[in-house]
């Protein structure tokens, strides 16, 4: 049986995870941010990146103890002893892999547009084939993509923050201003938490990485300082160039702030980066999403054909395909705003199963070596996953009904899936 080779070092896998989180959320999402918390979004990417930083140090310990794909599974079934739970959360990130892929590729294919006269989901359905392919040479040659794709984005970043800091406004801005109050601040960090997401799939590559004991938990905190004052930085300086209003109205926010300033030249440049943003979250959750199956696969709890990993290239080519199939059927829907508050919803979930699975093992398993192990602790007890715990139990009950329901939804089935495929009468 043929396994993942390891190619990622620290620079590699901290550019993959700014690229996972500096994707399209930023460049889309932005505006319906300003429309709730005008000039104090700033506020909710502060809030964003804190609970982001939850996340990740939990992420850091389990990633540290379990270095393997399908992570998410494999931390909450080692936890809870539940073969069934660790499905649920497995099949809970598979799923939003696709969705996002499939989404931000319409994203993509919007941007297109504008250079290029085919219709939108044909060019998201070029952009997921072109990418899987990438995935399926290897991950070598996806982290180098993404490296690349990261550097262009952070790029179209620096330039919104070059601007603000160079531009003077018209009359002072007052960057407290919360045109919907407290509630509207917490609107947009439930809202804007799609931006902060994709740090955690660095753990699903756990197999291609170097010494990832050390390196996982170094990356991901690094990935989430980095991304976290990128954003805090926009987000101040959006609001200096052009008012939060127009900002809220915007389809494309950060190509509309670049041309206030430079004109034409300035949105166009925006827009290709854009491209670049919206390609590096696709190829990102594409490659996130066959690691998850295949490491599920590996575990048994998807057919085992899931698991095949491919002779010359190194990658669960098998895996690889059925994401791309599934994403290029789920490009064929899709609002931007609905589908990122599911996955955020989804993403929730996942986040405080895994901060109560980093409680649950310190005293169900306290003899495990652990390469990391999140700090502030009375004695065993972890206190900042039960802060994230509680975080994220907060923002699961923010959301409107009709997207936890749809949450629910894709739980339940996931839920009947594991049951026929467990069920021995049947087999694959």
């Amino acid at each position: 049986m043929y396994e993942l080779k390891r190619h990622m070092g620290l620079f590699h896998l901290t550019m993959y995870g700014v690229g996972l989180i500096l994707g399209a959320g930023i460049y889309v999402l932005i505006g319906e941010a300003a429309g709730f918390a005008g000039n104090s979004m700033w506020i909710s990417f502060l809030l964003g990146a804190i609970v982001a930083v939850f996340a990740g140090l939990s992420y850091s310990e389990l990633a540290a103890l379990y270095p393997k794909a399908a992570a998410e599974y494999t931390f909450v079934k080692n936890a809870f002893k539940s073969n069934f739970f660790g499905f649920i959360i497995g099949w809970l990130t598979a799923i939003t892999s696709i969705i996002v892929a499939a989404t931000v590729s319409l994203g993509f294919g919007g941007y297109l547009i504008q250079f290029i006269e085919i219709p939108i989901t044909i060019g998201a359905i070029v952009l997921i084939v072109i990418l899987s392919l990438v995935n399926f040479i290897g991950i070598k040659e996806s982290a180098w993509a993404n490296t690349i794709f990261a550097i262009i984005t952070a790029g179209g970043l620096a330039l919104i923050i070059f601007l603000g800091l160079t531009v003077e406004p018209v009359e002072s801005i007052d960057y407290f201003e919360a045109p919907n109050g407290f509630s509207g601040i917490i609107l947009a960090f439930v809202l804007i938490f799609f931006a902060f997401i994709g740090f955690e799939d660095m753990a699903n590559v756990a197999e291609e990485v170097r010494r990832p004991h050390k390196t996982i938990p170094r990356a991901i905190i690094l990935s989430i300082l980095i991304t976290g004052v990128i954003y805090v930085l926009v987000s101040l300086s959006v609001v200096k160039i052009l008012d939060w209003q127009e900002l809220s109205v915007s389809s494309a926010p950060l190509a509309d702030v670049a041309h206030k300033v430079l004109g034409t030249n300035g949105s166009v440049t925006l827009s290709i980066i854009a491209l670049f943003a919206t390609a590096s979250t696709v190829l990102i959750t594409l490659v996130a999403g066959a690691r998850i199956l295949y490491g599920m696969a590996k575990s048994n709890s998807l057919p085992q054909f899931l698991g095949r990993v491919h002779p010359k290239t190194k990658t669960p080519w098998i895996a690889v395909i059925v994401i791309l199939i599934t994403s290029v059927g789920f490009s064929f829907i899709g609002d931007i705003v609905i589908i990122a508050n599911i996955v955020v919803f989804a993403i929730v979930i996942t986040f405080a199963a895994i901060n109560l699975a980093v409680i649950v093992l310190r005293y169900t398993e306290p003899v495990l070596k652990r390469p990391f192990r999140v700090p502030i602790n009375i004695g065993k007890f972890p206190i900042l996953p039960l802060v994230g715990f509680g975080t994220t139990v907060y923002m699961a009950l923010q959301f409107q009904v009709e997207i936890i329901l749809a949450g629910i939804t894709i739980i339940g089935i996931g839920a009947v899936f594991y049951k026929i495929w467990k069920n021995p009468r049947l087999k694959f």
